[in-house]
């Protein structure tokens, strides 16, 4: 069955990637909670989704510079502790990012927390970044890892995932066909897709089979996939 994921929290009447999101997505019952985390340049570990605050990179400054709204990932993760929760690792090459990784640390730093913390078990850790979700698994062989992608095929894509050990791709919705959804089960391969957000790509979805929906319309997907169920 097709569960529902609230994309940045349940962000109609709270700021997106906020405290009050992620307890307005619990209040709605959502089988769990997609985030975004990124590293600042004093090396806390912040929910956000773009890379600039007011202009400036989150990766060249101090957690304490941070607007009140931006919560630590322990922050966040406390709040949602006990629902899943895709934790996405802000951290891929290109020019609207100012900040890349090469090392590992970074998620080596995300992971070592949710073990600290005993929440491991009840994340999936996903990146558009190949190499660290490779990173990822290499350094824990437990915690569940996803490949998050937009401009490949699906089924070249869930076939790297597989060799490569991964749990999951998520793929961007319209990637999604019945043939990949086939390949999926065959390669023991999670599908969660994203951004899933109408009616007829919700019920779509639902029709394929895919694992999750990453949705900013967590209500809706939740009543139309309980009504086709």
């Amino acid at each position: 069955m097709t569960v529902v994921f609230a994309h940045r929290g349940a962000h109609f009447n709270e700021r997106e990637n906020t405290l009050g999101a992620f307890r307005e997505a619990i209040r709605l019952g959502v089988a769990g909670v997609e985030l975004d985390v990124r590293r600042t340049g004093d090396g806390a570990l912040v929910v956000h989704h773009d890379p600039l605050i007011d202009g400036v990179a989150i990766g060249h400054c101090a957690a304490r510079d941070l607007p009140a709204y931006v919560p630590t990932l322990a922050e966040a993760m406390e709040v949602l502790r006990g629902t899943t929760v895709n934790v996405e690792i802000k951290n891929s090459k290109g020019p609207k990012e100012p900040t890349y990784d090469e090392t590992g640390s970074f998620v080596y730093e995300v992971l070592d927390y949710l073990h600290d913390a005993d929440l491991a078990t009840s994340v999936i850790l996903s990146c558009f970044d190949l190499t660290t979700c490779a990173r990822a698994r290499s350094y824990d062989l437990e915690v569940r890892v996803a490949w998050l992608v937009s401009d490949i095929l699906l089924p070249t894509a869930l076939t790297e995932a597989h060799v490569l050990g991964f749990n999951a791709v998520n793929p961007y919705f319209t990637l999604v066909t019945s043939e990949s959804i086939d390949l999926a089960t065959e390669l023991s391969l999670s599908v969660n897709a994203w951004t899933v957000n109408t009616a007829v790509d919700i019920k779509a979805m639902g029709a394929f089979g895919v694992s999750s929906i990453i949705t900013d319309q967590p209500a809706l997907a939740m009543e139309l996939l309980a009504s086709s169920s």
